[in-house]
């Protein structure tokens, strides 16, 4: 690793790290997760890539702030992290909430985004698999379409079996906030889950970056809200992962890994 600290961004002090050369490539991470989440897609692109990632607040190494989570606010960190880095734009990786940020970022600053992969992303709650208007939210503690998983490498991919608390215990590992404060954060995590993104299918038309949407078959984000995402971005380009849930990052990691080198510029 390059390079790991802590930067003051917009009144925080998030986790920083940094490595390899080559294009720049920002990594996001999804809601309750920590970049251990995108390890092995972050090692994957190393060798060919100047890989950077941060952790939102309340995520990971970065402790947790008093107000309430939003995309907005997201997006304003990711802007505020770039200029940081002395970075006028880099290709965006983003995952669930990540990707829902990199969407953010490439419709209100299309300066910023040279492309955009955005794996398992929705545009309004009701995309969910059981949505609002479906089954209904789980209960508190079990929130709705972010089962975030990772896996150890060298474990075959075979055997990754869903572990919905094995972000908990990255959390309880990592947090500055002590693993109780976990709680805390997925109350505020299940809020913004709940009412928020609110993104017109329509607006993604004005969508300039070259885009790859990605999400599993057994997905709690719909395949059709996917198809719907990509359909609206002009020239975007699917891929929908077999066999994988939400968790598809950790379930197929050489395989999305490779799909993304593909889609990116080769080094």
């Amino acid at each position: 690793m390059d390079q790991m600290t802590h930067l003051r961004i917009n009144g925080a002090e998030l986790y920083s790290e940094v490595a390899g050369s080559g294009e720049p490539v920002l990594l996001l991470h999804g809601g309750f997760c920590s970049l251990e989440s995108l390890r092995l897609v972050s090692d994957a692109l190393v060798p060919g890539y100047r890989v950077l990632a941060f952790e939102r607040s309340g995520h990971g190494r970065s402790a947790d702030i008093a107000e309430e989570y939003s995309y907005p606010r997201g997006v304003a960190d990711v802007l505020a992290y770039l200029d940081t880095q002395g970075l006028e734009s880099v290709h965006v990786i983003g995952y669930s909430d990540g990707a829902i940020i990199g969407l953010l970022l490439a419709l209100e600053h299309p300066e910023r985004v040279r492309s955009l992969v955005a794996i398992s992303a929705n545009l309004d709650p009701t995309a969910f698999t059981h949505s609002a208007e479906g089954a209904g939210f789980p209960q508190l503690g079990s929130p709705p379409a972010r089962p975030s998983l990772t896996v150890s490498p060298g474990e075959p991919e075979s055997t990754v079996e869903p572990t919905p608390d094995l972000e908990r215990m990255h959390y309880g590992t990592l947090s500055p906030d002590g693993p109780d404060h976990a709680d805390v954060v997925l109350e505020k995590l299940f809020r913004l889950w709940t009412k928020e993104p609110q993104i017109d299918p329509a607006e993604l038309s004005k969508v300039t970056a070259p885009t790859l949407v990605m999400s599993g078959d057994r997905d709690t984000i719909r395949v059709d809200h996917s198809l719907l995402i990509a359909s609206s971005i002009p020239g975007a380009q699917l891929c929908i992962v077999p066999g994988t849930t939400h968790g598809l990052v950790a379930e197929r990691p050489a395989l999305i890994s490779a799909v993304i080198r593909e889609f990116l510029p080769q080094p």
